[in-house]
């Protein structure tokens, strides 16, 4: 019987001399207690040394992975097929089954051979002669190294450290630039206030400065590589005119190194925002198409690294950046917030402002999948985010057309709608509203009541009485009527004034007595 034994530094078949000790599985390792004993029971018969790590990593993760290596089937090749009658002792037994499919030798796999290989390790150093225990375990030790990063995933393209100093330092550069420019045009605007008004743009005023210095310079100065032909013009014609203050020479000197520093500073932050680029699309190329380089590395930033951002569910990245407002919201019961960071990218900030709630949710959860795909993936491809960003565009088109549509219990036919009928009320012209006269009285209306009543009380149930239909009044019975009304009132009044002198004489004559009697007293 042969045995395959892999180390850190090659692969050493040994031949068993004494088959019959390997019955005893339990008193096996009493045969492995010294150098001697165990070369009574094996016997090295060739050893296949790794040239480097790397072919030492390749060896190792095709084990692993249960795969036959180059180096392996060469050394497979050499010695076990001229012995093929011998049968091949292995650790692993999905190993044993693809050599056997591919080379035709016969694997062996059991708690013995277990054991068998846990013996020979004990004693790997006398056994395997021609290798230094120094340099095996060097060798081991930088196997385990690599081999840890290869089960890692570790690459240095993967550090997202680089990343969040990345956009820390671009965030940096724009408030510095912001700075600078300002004090620029500040400073140059004493000189020449009109160019400031003309030159929008901030690279191409701070070129300009540079190049004119003093503005009694602008006639012969060629500002077509910088400005085009029309802003030349309005700017040797402001020139002419500018009622700005005179500078020396001094003065001129420090403002272009100023401007120097501008445009070394504005050149260098459009290095570092290709570096920010190519290195989002590297380390987590789903979550940069999904919401861009610059909101997906700020998203990286604030959660400390892309494992930490993997780690936290969609609706924390949905609201990451807006700490402050939420905890706020919280306190005094209002409505939280309804995005963050994720506010910038480019998919919420093309809706309009009542859809930017539900697109901003969308997109969260895209990202985190995103965000868990590009950290715990094993594909670096962006697919997976192309393919969701195109559904979050077409869900986008559905919102702003307003096109969204029931979808009935099959999920295939569309539900059906009743057919719209417009229901008007017709309404009749009522005539009795036109006259402002009534027609009677408010107490002839209780008379008549009152008369109704009786008339009920007294009719039986049999007999229904018949009211005596009103006869149409004369233009006479109706002055009489107005007239009437309108004394009612009248007669009101007088009485209420009788009743007020009333109580004042009363009041006038007990005054007279209480008079009367202080004054008999």
């Amino acid at each position: 019987m042969l045995v395959l034994f892999e180390t850190a530094a090659g692969y050493a078949i040994f031949k068993v001399l004494d088959e019959s000790k390997l019955q005893q599985v339990d008193n096996l390792y009493k045969e492995f207690e010294t150098p001697e004993k165990a070369n009574k029971i094996v016997k090295l018969k060739h050893f296949e040394k790794f040239q480097d790590t790397t072919e030492a990593l390749a060896a190792a993760t095709a084990l692993v992975e249960g795969k036959i290596g180059k180096s392996l089937k060469k050394v497979l090749k050499k010695v076990v097929a001229k012995e093929a009658h011998e049968q091949l002792a292995i650790s692993d037994a999905k190993l044993g089954g693809v050599i056997k499919d591919k080379l035709d030798v016969s694997c062996v796999h059991s708690p013995a051979v277990a054991e068998l290989m846990r013996c020979i390790r004990s004693q790997m150093e006398s056994l395997i002669t021609g290798l230094p225990p120094r340099e095996i375990s060097a060798m081991s030790l930088g196997l385990a190294h690599s081999l840890s990063r290869y089960k890692l995933k570790f690459s240095p393209d993967k550090v997202d450290t680089m990343i969040v100093q990345a956009i820390s330092l671009l965030d940096d550069l724009d408030k510095e630039l912001n700075n600078y420019i300002m004090r620029c045009r500040e400073w140059y605007g004493w000189h020449f206030p009109e160019l400031g008004k003309v030159i929008t743009d901030n690279l191409a005023y701070c070129k300009s400065v540079r190049k004119i210095g003093d503005r009694t310079n602008v006639a012969g100065s060629d500002l077509s590589d910088i400005l085009p032909e029309e802003i030349e013009a309005e700017v040797k014609l402001a020139a002419e005119i500018s009622m700005g203050t005179e500078v020396s020479e001094q003065d001129i000197g420090n403002i272009r190194h100023l401007c120097d520093q501008v445009i070394e500073i504005t050149d260098y932050r459009t290095q570092l925002y290709d570096y920010l680029k190519n290195r989002m699309m590297a380390i987590a190329p789903n979550l940069t198409v999904l919401v861009g380089e610059l909101v997906g590395a700020r998203l990286i930033s604030h959660a400390g690294s892309l494992l930490n951002l993997a780690k936290h569910p969609a609706s924390t990245v949905q609201i990451l950046g807006a700490e402050k407002a939420l905890f706020r919201a919280l306190k005094t019961r209002k409505d939280t917030p309804k995005y963050g960071l994720i506010y910038h990218a480019s998919l919420v900030g093309q809706t309009t402002a009542k859809n930017k709630g539900k697109i901003s949710r969308m997109l969260a959860a895209k990202a985190a999948l995103a965000i868990r795909y590009d950290a715990l993936g094993e594909d670096t491809n962006a697919e997976m985010g192309a393919e969701n960003r195109a559904k979050l565009e077409a869900r986008l088109r559905q919102l702003e057309e307003k096109g969204i549509r029931r979808i009935s219990g099959t999920g295939k036919a569309m539900a059906k709608t009743d057919k719209y009928q417009h229901k008007s009320e017709v309404r009749i012209y009522d005539p009795s509203g036109d006259s402002t006269i009534p027609s009677t009285s408010k107490k002839r209306k209780f008379e008549e009541v009152e008369d109704d009543e009786a008339a009920d009380e007294t009719a039986t149930p049999a007999v229904k009485s018949k009211k005596p239909k009103k006869e149409p009044k004369t233009e006479e019975e109706e002055e009489e009527a107005v007239t009437a009304e309108a004394e009612e009132p009248r007669e009101e009044e007088e009485e209420q004034v009788a009743a007020v002198e009333t109580t004042e004489k009363k009041k006038k004559k007990k005054k007279k007595k209480v008079k009367e009697e202080e004054e008999d007293d």
